[in-house]
């Protein structure tokens, strides 16, 4: 009966230390807590919150939340020497078997909780500890696999992005090469057509210039040529001048009678008279003027009258002089 009781006190003691119990879910253990993100989260249960986290070993640590039993206090405060006594001294006045090889050989929990062993009285112990540490450490091993699971998610959800956004850039590096190629392609297009616009209207020009000099070279010795057989064909003729005697009478009728002009008023007249009579055009003018324009060897129009007025010029200075 003593050892019944002690165990019901025992598991009382372990499930009943507060709201928050040591095993899982719901008066299991530690309570089952869903990660908010990688390297740790909270969860509330029971008015309570627990936080947790990954080391570098991506094992979860319970950091605050949890309360445990003061048997599981006590032993976690007895030094390592004390431990090795109690292991090695004998229980068989109590009737109880020491604990096997396998419980002690069990690793420590990542947050410090470590497996139920004897107390110092040598006692045993109780069955439902033992059953609460392993759903606790079920419970624990379920947490541990959804953070992880969780952190695997993200970071392939990360990577995934971080792939999306470096395939859009490579994408769009590509585009603008791509567009940068064919501009320059045009580009070179354009400057190969300008260059051979360029020459195309260089030869035209010295083309035309090369054309205009020759014309113009031409044109001069043609000019000179016709301008040589005109001198020649009109002789110049020295002749008297005009009238000459009624010219000198008048002068001196006006320098005698400079205010009575009116008495040379009779010679003014016969002068003007004698001047018309030597201002008309000879036959011989005539007959040169038809032979000039019926020439057929002019080389164009503007050649032709420029002869055609020095011809003129040359035939009114011989008529006046």
């Amino acid at each position: 009966m003593l050892a019944r009781r002690r165990k019901r006190r025992g598991a009382l003691r372990s499930g009943g230390g507060g709201p928050v119990r040591v095993g899982g879910a719901a008066g299991r253990g530690v309570p089952s807590a869903r990660p908010a993100g990688m390297g740790g989260s909270e969860s509330s249960h029971g008015g309570r919150k627990v936080s947790f986290g990954l080391d570098e070993r991506e094992q979860v640590r319970v950091l605050q939340g949890i309360r445990l039993s003061e048997d599981v206090v006590n032993r976690m405060k007895e030094s390592p020497q004390s431990k090795r006594d109690n292991q090695r001294s004998p229980c068989s006045s109590n009737g109880t078997a020491p604990p096997s090889p396998a419980a002690e050989g069990k690793p420590k929990s990542p947050t410090g909780i470590q497996p139920p062993m004897a107390s110092d009285s040598g006692q045993k112990s109780s069955a439902a500890e033992q059953e609460l540490y392993r759903r606790y450490e079920r419970e624990q091993a379920l947490v541990q696999e959804e953070l992880l699971r969780l952190a695997k998610r993200e970071r392939e959800a990360a990577s995934e992005a971080l792939n999306t956004a470096l395939q859009w850039e490579r994408n769009n590096t590509n585009e603008e090469r791509q567009r940068a190629a064919q501009l320059a392609v045009e580009l070179q297009g354009r400057e190969a057509e300008l260059k051979r616009q360029e020459a195309f209207y260089k030869e035209q020009l010295a083309r035309i210039e090369k054309k205009n000099a020759e014309i113009y070279k031409l044109t001069s010795e043609q000019y000179q040529e016709a301008a040589t057989k005109a001198e020649e064909w009109i002789k110049r003729r020295n002749t008297d001048p005009v009238c000459a005697s009624l010219q000198s009478e008048i002068l001196k009728c006006y320098q005698e009678n400079k205010r009575e002009v009116l008495k040379c008023s009779e010679l003014a007249k016969e002068y003007q008279r004698c001047v018309s009579a030597a201002q008309k055009v000879p036959v011989f003018h005539r007959r040169t003027k038809v032979k000039f324009l019926r020439s057929s060897s002019w080389p164009n129009q503007a050649i032709k009258s420029c002869i055609l007025r020095h011809v003129y010029s040359l035939v009114n200075r011989s008529c006046i002089h």
